[in-house]
């Protein structure tokens, strides 16, 4: 058993998926740092300095007590924060597209064969044709 699960973990797959794993995640802490520091604030910036984050629905107020401490907290559809993931994975998306364009641009175009001609008569079927044509 301990031999088999060598062999697995020695395996190509595993090892490539392990790598796979390491570069989405560091793939992604960078897409979410474009995102987050470069591509919400000029969001921001053409939406008039709007932060959607703090965009709610108060369903219930938060209820204080005479010392002002809060003993029931609010309830809120929090509906800008949704917004903003929604934008987040818009831009998300257009970033990856984005890599995945520019990395198939630098593959190799694959060629592709040309088919096969139609396979006409044999030599031996046209003599077979002359012979019988010649017999008449």
């Amino acid at each position: 058993m301990l031999k088999e699960f060598k062999e697995f973990i020695t395996g190509g797959n595993v090892i490539e998926f392990a790598v796979a794993v390491i570069m989405a995640g560091a793939i992604g802490a960078v897409v979410k740092g474009f995102v987050g520091n470069i591509i919400m604030p000029v969001v921001g910036h053409f939406t008039g300095g709007t932060n959607f984050d703090d965009k709610k629905i108060i369903l219930d107020e938060a209820v204080l007590d005479a010392a002002g401490k809060v003993t029931s907290p609010e309830n809120a559809i929090m509906w800008g924060s949704w917004v903003n993931t929604i934008i987040n994975l818009i831009i998300v998306g257009l970033v990856m597209f984005m890599i995945v364009k520019a990395y198939n641009k630098t593959k190799k175009p694959v060629e592709v064969a040309a088919p096969a001609a139609p396979a006409g008569p044999s030599d031996n079927d046209l003599l077979k044709e002359i012979r019988d044509a010649l017999k008449k």
